[in-house]
């Protein structure tokens, strides 16, 4: 083989083996990239969040995720709803961190119970967590030996996850018995610490994260990868966004008051329509928001009966006191029963202007609505009781004639006689015939 020949072959080799080189020498394939699945918990602890996260986990054991990561923010939330979200993060196949960010946000009451059962427990800068005391969700005083049984039943189930994570038992039952809320700084300096590490964000995260040892609930072990991951991020659908903000115990408040305003708008003056059917959309959103809330019976029963109360002001005279009656029940049974989300608070600031705006609505709408029925009509045959017209011929008792009114003319009768031209209203309606009289005498109006 001559010089040119092998030269040749050599060249040709080389451009085989090029792209073979180039491929050892990239980054690993997206099918060697760890795979994590960020899901972010943004608001109230309730059915639908309890949804969204079982949603967010099943998406991740199915796609064999290294690691889900759940960004939480939350003033609070159910109980009920957080033990759903504990067991189903137990059960995960993979690690769950639960990163409590960005800076300046917080995981309070039902938050916290998340973070300490989580197998990697994240803060971020200038975050906090705690107070996690359980209240009252209908909003209705308890006695001591209660909220003391409900205090201790919250405190050992805390105490148990943060037994099961190596986590700082007694600062946990702490949150709880005594509603002790920890930064960042205090949460991580605790010994043993309440937390993991703090990381700035979810990149951030992840690079901390990977290579770690991550003992499960059960015991078991897992290294963490984490490096270069190629993210999947699982957001709300739009029905679990409808229903999670239907489910704010400020927003099932006005859908309340509003849909009881409008039905019984409707009732007082029957086909109107539009009052009705938005009155009954806002009721039966309302009964689904109070379905996945807890509701404050006494509250609502207030708020009915403070509509009431506002309508028979319009219709008994009272002097003012069904209305100063009604318009207090109805900001009582509002502040009663828009408690009703441990860990958050719907303030009296919002409450008493919304609840006095209905009454106002309420009162005014009503005048309006008796007004209308206290109309004359201005079509069909009632219309023409009362109306004034002219005689076109004479009209004896024993003699019909005919009228001028609005513009027809018509066959009528009169009781009186009545000479031509002489000005008559009607009296009543038979059939086609008008019975009338002159115009300035006294008249009873009807219809045969």
């Amino acid at each position: 083989m001559t010089r040119m020949a092998r030269s040749r072959v050599a060249i040709l080799i080389g451009c085989c083996l090029w792209p073979e080189l180039l491929l050892a020498q990239s980054p690993r394939s997206t099918a060697d990239r760890p795979r994590v699945v960020v899901a972010e918990l943004d608001g109230i602890i309730h059915p639908i969040a309890a949804e969204y996260v079982d949603e967010a986990i099943a998406e991740a054991d199915a796609s064999g995720a290294d690691a889900v990561v759940i960004v939480l923010r939350t003033p609070g939330g159910l109980l009920d709803s957080t033990r759903d979200i504990v067991t189903r993060m137990i059960a995960s196949r993979a690690p769950v961190i639960v990163f409590v960010g960005p800076s300046g946000a917080r995981a309070a009451s039902a938050g916290f119970i998340l973070t300490i059962a989580a197998d990697i427990a994240v803060m971020a800068p200038g975050t906090h967590i705690g107070a996690a005391h359980p209240v009252s969700g209908t909003g209705q005083p308890t006695d001591t030996i209660t909220a003391t049984k409900a205090a201790e039943d919250v405190a050992a189930y805390v105490r148990t996850l943060a037994e099961a994570r190596k986590r700082n038992v007694g600062l946990a039952a702490e949150a709880v018995m005594k509603s002790r809320a920890f930064t960042d700084t205090e949460a991580l300096g605790a010994s043993p610490p309440l937390i993991d590490f703090v990381a700035q964000d979810v990149p951030d995260l992840l690079r901390k994260l990977d290579g770690r040892t991550v003992r499960r609930f059960d015991g078991r072990t897992a290294v963490v990868r984490a490096a270069d991951a190629a993210i999947r991020t699982v957001a709300m659908s739009q029905r679990q966004r409808f229903l999670s903000a239907i489910a704010h115990p400020q927003i099932a408040y006005l859908l309340l008051t509003l849909g009881i305003l409008g039905l019984t708008v409707e009732f007082w003056n029957p086909g109107a329509i539009v009052p009705g059917v938005a009155g009954g959309v806002c009721l039966l959103l309302a009964f689904f928001a109070l379905q996945v809330l807890p509701v404050n019976t006494t509250g609502v029963l207030l708020i009915v009966f403070g509509l009431a109360l506002l309508l028979l002001e319009l219709k008994v005279p009272s002097f003012g006191a069904l209305g100063i009656g009604g318009t207090v029940s109805l900001v009582i049974g509002s502040v009663m029963m828009t408690r009703t989300v441990p860990g958050v608070t719907v303030p009296v600031q919002f409450v008493v202007p919304v609840a006095l705006s209905v009454a106002g609505i309420s009162l005014f709408l009503g005048r309006l609505a008796l007004q209308a029925q206290r109309q004359r009509p201005v079509t069909g045959v009632n219309a023409l009781i009362g109306r004034q017209g002219r005689a076109r011929t004479a009209l004896t008792p024993d003699v019909a004639g005919q009228i001028d009114l609005q513009g027809e003319i018509w066959r009528a009768v009169s009781a009186v006689s009545i000479n031509a031209g002489d000005p008559v209203r009607v009296l009543a309606v038979n059939g086609l015939t008008l019975s009338v009289a002159p115009a300035g005498a006294s008249t009873r109006q009807g219809v045969d």
